[in-house]
This record gives C-alpha cells, sequence and structure tokens, in this order.
C-alpha cells in the first residue's frame, strides 16, 4: 500500500500550519477534518451573510515568522482594528484594563475604600503559597477587588471554583510581562508586551478567511483537505502509528503514512488506539476535562449597540460571559449595516443542562438577558444563529498536570506520532502558539529536532525571544544597579567631607594669597559659621560646619531619592500587573 509523507489529524491554526510548512518543504500533506470548515476552534460561521468568530479571536504576535505568514494570506484583507473592551458590573462599564478614576466613579467612595482596604491587607500579609488561582490573585489585588471582578467571570468559565483553577494557569497567561520588561521599556524602549497592546490585525471577513488561504494554499501545493472526516481508530505496531482509520458519512477509509501530527484533543487521540493503550493511560485521558462553549448570534434591527469589540460580563446576575459584536472587529462582518450581530457566549460543560438546550431555549435565554442588562429591547431581535462548540478549553484543574504527565510518557513511545495545537497537547495556547507547534512538528517529521512541548513554555520558542534577540536588552543586573537603593550614610559622609573641604581648601588658599579682598569675601562665612575667621584654626572650624551641613543634605537627598524611587517602581509593578491581566480574559 502507498505511504504517504505525513498525514496530520485537525485543520485548526496548528494543523494548517504544519500542512503549510510541510507543502513549503514540497512534501504533499493529507489533512483530515471532522468539521465541514477548516479553523477549528478559531473558525469563521456565516449565516446568511453574516459572519461570526466563533470565540473572537485577535491576530497579534511578536514571532516574525508567524506574523510573515498572516500578511502573505491575506495582504490588504488584514485590517488593523483598534481595540476597546470593557467590564459590565452592576449596570456600569468599567475600563479595562481598571483605570483608578473609572472604578471609583462607578464603584462609589465606601465600596472603593473597602477594596483599598481589601488590597492593603493582602499586600501587608499575602498568602504565604499561591496553588490556586483564587490564591494568586488575591495576593495581588485582595480579596475584596477578586471578588468583585475576577471570581464570577472565571467561575462562569471554567465552570468550577477558582480555589480549583491552577496558579500556574495565571503565570502561564501573562507570560512575558515583568516588573523588569516594564522599566527596560519606560527606559530604553523595546517591544511592547503582549497584554499591553491597543491594536491588532483581524481577517476582513474573520479568522475563517485566514484558514481557507492556508487550505488553498495547501491544496495548491499538492497537499489534501479532506472534510467531514472523523478518525475511527489509530493502528500502531512496534512503537511505531502504521494507519489511521476514518469515516465520510457511510464511507471508510484508511490512510498509512511515515509520519502522523495530531491535533485533536489528546484523551481522544488515546481512546482511538489499537491496540488499546494501558488502562492508567486510558485512565488519566478520562481524567483530562475540557469546557466546552456555546455562541448564541442575535441579529438585531439597529445600527448599532455598543462601541466595544467585545465585553466581560462579571454580573451573577445572568449567565452570559461575553458579548461579542462583530461589526466592530469589521464592518464587513456584516452585509447590512442598518442591523447588528452581537455573540451571546455561554460557557458550559459538554452534555451539561446549558448544553442540552435546545436552539429555541437558548436563543430565548439570550434575547432575555440582553434585553436585562439594557443593551435593547428583545422585539429588536429579527433572527438567530446558534453555535455549539466541544473541547473549546483544556481546565487546569489539581491534577491535570499529572495525568498528562501520564500520557506524554505514553506518547513518546511512537516515534514517527507528534502532537500539537491547544487540543492536541491540552494546553492554554494562542494561535500563534499552535500554529508554531505546527511548524516545528512539520520540520521535525523532515528530519529536523525540535521540542514542541517547550513552545509557549521555555525560552527558547517564547514569542518574546527572537525579538529579543534582534533588539538589544538591557541585562536585569544593570537594572538591578541603577535602582540599588542609596546607601544614605554613605552618600551623606561622602557629601559632608567634599563640602567640608571644599570651604577648608579654599580658606587656605586666601591665607597662601593674603589678599584683602578675597579675605573680605570669604569673611562673610562668619555670619553663618560661629566664630569662623579666615586663619588655620577658622579652616578647621568650617570644615566642621560644612561636613555637617553636608552630611544633613547628602542624607535627606538619599533619603527622598530612594522613597521616590520607590513610589515609582512600585506604580509601574501595579500598572504592569493591572495590565497582564488583559490576557486572562482575552484568551478565553
Amino acid at each position: 500500500m502507498h505511504k504517504n509523507p505525513v498525514v496530520i489529524i485537525g485543520a485548526g491554526p496548528a494543523g494548517l500550519a504544519a500542512g503549510h510548512e510541510l507543502i513549503r518543504r514540497e512534501k504533499c500533506p493529507i489533512i483530515l477534518e471532522r468539521d465541514g470548515i477548516v479553523g477549528g476552534i478559531s473558525r469563521t460561521e456565516s449565516y446568511k451573510d453574516f459572519h461570526f468568530d466563533i470565540g473572537g479571536h485577535r491576530f497579534y504576535t511578536k514571532n516574525e515568522e508567524i506574523n510573515r505568514l498572516w500578511q502573505e494570506m491575506l495582504g490588504a484583507d488584514f485590517l488593523k482594528v483598534n481595540r476597546l473592551s470593557r467590564l459590565y458590573y452592576q449596570g456600569k462599564f468599567f475600563n479595562y484594563p481598571l483605570r483608578p478614576t473609572n472604578a471609583l466613579f462607578n464603584l462609589g467612595p465606601v465600596e472603593s475604600l473597602l477594596v483599598l482596604i481589601s488590597y492593603c491587607r493582602a499586600r501587608l500579609s499575602p498568602q504565604p503559597q499561591e496553588n490556586s488561582f483564587e490564591e494568586w490573585v488575591v495576593n495581588r489585588f485582595g480579596e475584596r477587588l477578586y471578588r468583585t471582578f475576577f471570581k464570577t467571570y472565571t467561575e462562569k468559565v471554567w465552570g468550577i471554583p477558582c480555589k480549583e483553577i491552577r496558579a500556574d494557569w495565571a503565570a502561564q497567561r501573562i507570560k512575558g510581562l515583568s516588573l523588569l520588561v516594564a522599566v527596560t521599556n519606560a527606559l530604553f524602549g523595546g517591544q511592547q508586551a503582549k497584554s499591553l497592546i491597543e491594536q491588532f490585525s483581524y481577517p476582513r471577513l474573520g479568522p475563517g478567511m485566514m484558514w481557507q488561504r492556508f487550505m488553498d494554499r495547501i491544496v495548491a501545493g499538492g497537499g489534501k483537505v479532506m472534510l467531514h472526516c472523523e478518525v475511527s481508530a489509530i493502528l500502531h505496531d512496534n512503537s511505531r502509528i502504521t494507519a489511521v482509520e476514518y469515516r465520510n458519512g457511510g464511507t471508510a477509509g484508511e490512510l498509512n503514512a511515515e509520519h502522523f501530527i495530531s491535533s485533536m484533543p489528546i484523551p481522544t487521540l488515546v481512546q482511538l488506539f489499537q491496540p488499546q493503550p494501558p488502562a492508567a493511560v486510558l485512565q488519566s485521558g478520562s481524567r483530562l476535562a475540557y469546557r466546552a462553549f456555546i455562541i448564541v448570534v442575535l441579529i438585531i434591527d439597529r445600527q448599532a449597540l455598543f462601541p466595544d469589540q467585545w465585553l466581560y460580563i462579571h454580573s451573577p446576575k445572568v449567565q452570559v460571559g461575553r458579548i461579542q459584536n462583530f461589526k466592530n472587529w469589521s464592518r464587513s462582518m456584516v452585509p447590512d449595516q442598518s442591523k447588528t450581530s452581537i455573540g451571546m457566549e455561554y460557557f458550559c460543560n459538554e452534555n451539561d443542562s446549558t448544553w442540552k438546550r435546545t436552539d429555541h431555549e437558548l436563543v430565548e435565554m439570550a434575547t432575555r438577558e440582553m434585553e436585562e442588562m439594557g443593551f435593547g429591547p428583545a422585539s429588536q431581535v429579527i433572527d438567530s444563529y446558534v453555535v455549539r462548540q466541544s473541547h473549546a478549553y483544556p481546565v487546569y484543574d489539581s491534577t491535570y498536570k499529572q495525568n498528562l504527565l501520564t500520557i506524554r510518557n505514553y506518547l513518546d513511545n511512537f516515534s514517527n506520532l507528534q502532537t500539537i495545537g491547544r487540543s492536541g497537547m491540552h494546553r492554554y495556547n494562542n494561535m500563534d502558539h499552535s500554529m508554531q507547534t505546527g511548524i516545528l512538528a512539520a520540520k521535525n517529521s523532515c528530519g529536523e529536532h525540535h521540542d514542541i512541548w517547550a513552545v509557549n513554555e521555555e525560552k527558547s520558542y517564547l514569542e518574546e525571544d527572537k525579538a529579543a534577540r534582534e533588539t538589544p536588552i538591557v541585562p536585569e543586573k544593570i537594572l538591578i544597579r541603577a535602582f540599588a537603593r542609596m546607601d544614605k550614610l554613605a552618600f551623606a559622609v561622602a557629601v559632608g567631607t567634599v563640602c567640608g573641604l571644599l570651604v577648608f581648601s579654599a580658606t587656605l588658599w586666601i591665607i597662601s594669597r593674603g589678599g584683602d579682598v578675597l579675605n573680605s569675601h570669604l569673611r562673610l562665612l562668619g555670619q553663618y559659621f560661629i566664630g569662623y575667621t579666615v586663619t588655620v584654626k577658622g579652616g578647621f572650624l568650617a570644615f566642621g560646619y560644612s561636613f555637617f551641613w553636608g552630611f544633613l543634605a547628602g542624607w535627606l537627598f538619599a533619603y527622598l531619592r530612594n522613597l521616590f524611587l520607590a513610589i515609582y517602581i512600585y506604580r509601574i509593578k501595579r500598572k504592569v500587573e493591572l495590565l497582564s491581566l488583559k490576557d486572562f480574559f482575552d484568551n478565553f
């Protein structure tokens, strides 16, 4: 039987990036996609010429290879969008990231004072360990701000208490932001941290436009993208994958290959192995959890609702977690500019009560909640569309690390299999990170050696690393030296000594010259230094006076310098922490 060079499972960003890299290297992959459309969770659906982004996806990266690919694929269809997204809480809009004046005005003076007290308590007496997301946020923002702006939304998304979400998820979402980065950029310029961006790129007709172009390139280069093909079995022998079996409607097929790349959910992957993996591997797969996602699109007979691309809904009174306004991403997403289409996003578990609701019930709930929040009357909703997405977000619960490690150790035995992307690695990757895993997997299948699991984890593949290699940066030790606290005593002694020696030397110089005019000018010091005369004895007396006042001035200067520097660094640190939390919400 003919062996294909590479079979790729899944036509999301990771799988398509792998396929494109192989075409570039003159290899012809076959990509199997279960759905009838490419793009995975980053796809664009359409209904009556209204286009819907499944989840809202910004295109922004510091990886020049990925950025070049995006630009090459879309050219003029790759738009620049000025970002606007806010938090909706208690019927009010809060700037995002939070700004003190806006938050104070919306929360009111009493609640703001309680938030401040809670924050001070957390900073003065932080929790000793940060094992959970809750502990991580409370240590940085205080209990009250955590409950106001983080707890409700985060638990809507994950469906589990914040105490059960691992802190390493929080740390991963803000990778690339630190006090060092902030101070370096403030003093010397440099690359802006990903969370701080206020402008991003976006395809004119949504992300699906990008993935369609990738598919077209792959097909034009001799590759195949087979839609509506669901993998039914993965055959292996002697630590090698030998073939994948698939179904396309009522038709079954089998593909042999030299190499296999999979972006399907990793628990599903091991369940399809024949012969079956050990029981411990299957058990670990069943314990890896994914969060599902439903978007209820409402088409509204109204020209505009709100100016944001998306809103985070922190109100516990409604179930909706986020609202997309597709027209504000790109006007081309809406065919009739007198209409508006919004996406009411609901996070759930597959087969729970929300997932099992009928489309009609979901539309009724979304319409009612839209009206309750004051965005418009239900009577203006003229049409609707519902999209369900399983395996949307890998859950970072208390056991995921060990379960994932068990599966990885098993899969490492197969020399011609690589797993890529968000679902294939059970990792909360962004689009650029997922694409990078696909590109590296394709390079590996051509004889190179790259650690795919290092993407978005180790320095060698961090998105900031490539820019860092090309842009001179300030070593941390230089910043530490530049912002080191001044020794008040040493600086005071130095200043006092210099002042004393200057006056003492001036006195001796005048004595040696014997000039009456100069003598009369220096004698004026006697008005400030009691007992001073232009004599050797007076010189020693002036040295003592000058040393005292110089010591005092030097100590005060060093004290104020340390104080203002501490305040400045603290403000930078707080700003970085606030801005970095964009990634918590932006990439859900």
